[in-house]
């Protein structure tokens, strides 16, 4: 990474690169990745509990696995055959209009304390330190900021249609719909449901960063070679590409396999109230006991496969596109 002196930019002055390279890592993941979304967010729901048989806890890992594969493909078979091709994209408005400016506030104010940070604590950018003092200021500024745009997707993208006497209807007809919906019935803090779940992901943020920054810098000599300065070649970009892509899948798996409970937490936490307007979930402790209690262990890990299916894939686009975009606005990346 150049030096203030080099760039003439004052230590203080925040990069807009980051910005810029967040927004469009923002919109490839979160297109190429919606309909693994929907099933994950179906999963993490109550709601799926209602659609799947009870069936035993199979014994063997394998057997869990192959249980949670064959769960979702039915899943998948059902919404395109009740809602059609369009179910799989539910939400992917809200997941537009939330996750771009999301992943560009993320990695802006991410990029920005890490550089800000090695001043301040007078130590090098790439120690695992500054990574993750970074990473848990990003992560506190974007769940504070766009909690409730998430909530409105995540609502969109539980809202299946109710039959009953003849009629088939949803409960909102839009985003916008959705909004007035939540502030006539629950007030400006229904907007803030799962934010607690969402503070508590700051451990996952920080695992994902604080390793991937150090998986990158053991892949370095994969990616580089012994040529890497002025070395363009379609071969270096390969082996860019690929030391990128491990660590960020490397990094995204470890650290969801270790924190996903809060995934379905945050989820229950903004789900819509159910019919009579009281609420099942309501705050992060009580959502814990009453999930354990009703469905074990289990259900604190469910939608983990479609989860995993949709965020390995996505961190590696994510930080490809992301470093890429730095490196065609003339940011160095490997310091």
């Amino acid at each position: 990474m150049p030096s203030d002196a080099a760039t003439g930019q004052l230590p203080y002055l925040p990069d807009q690169k980051h910005f810029l390279a967040g927004a469009a890592a923002g919109v490839a993941s979160t297109v190429l990745t919606s309909p693994l979304d929907v099933l994950k967010t179906r999963f993490q729901s109550s709601m799926s509990q209602r659609h799947l048989s009870p069936q035993p806890v199979p014994a063997s890992f394998l057997g869990v696995w192959s249980r949670h594969v064959l769960q979702t493909a039915g899943v998948m078979r059902n919404i395109c055959h009740v809602e059609g091709w369009r179910g799989l994209f539910r939400g992917l408005g809200p997941s537009l209009s939330g996750v771009v400016p999301s992943m560009a506030l993320k990695f802006y104010v991410y990029g920005n304390c890490k550089r800000l940070g090695a001043g301040m604590l007078d130590c090098a950018e790439d120690t695992a330190l500054v990574h993750a003092q970074a990473a848990v200021a990003a992560s506190i500024t974007v769940s504070t900021v766009m909690n409730p745009v998430f909530l409105i997707k995540t609502r969109l993208q539980l809202d299946v249609r109710t039959e009953g006497a003849d009629v088939t209807a949803r409960r909102y007809a839009g985003s916008l719909n959705c909004v007035r919906n939540i502030l006539q019935q629950e007030g400006i803090r229904g907007l803030y449901q799962g934010l607690g779940a969402s503070y508590l992901g700051t451990v996952e943020t920080v695992f994902h960063l604080v390793l991937y920054e150090q998986l990158k810098q053991l892949f370095r000599p994969i990616s580089t070679g012994s040529n890497a300065q002025g070395d363009l070649t379609w071969g270096h970009a390969v082996k860019s590409w690929v030391g990128t892509s491990g660590a960020a899948g490397s990094a995204k798996l470890a650290a969801v396999l270790v924190t996903y409970p809060h995934e379905v937490l945050r989820t229950r936490l903004r789900q819509a109230p159910i019919e009579n307007g009281t609420r099942k979930y309501v705050g992060l402790v009580q959502c814990f006991r009453l999930v354990r209690a009703e469905e074990g262990l289990a259900g604190l890990y469910g939608g983990m496969t479609p989860h995993l299916m949709r965020s390995v894939p996505s961190a590696i686009i994510t930080f490809g596109v992301y470093e890429y975009v730095l490196n065609l606005l003339g940011y160095d990346v490997r310091g």
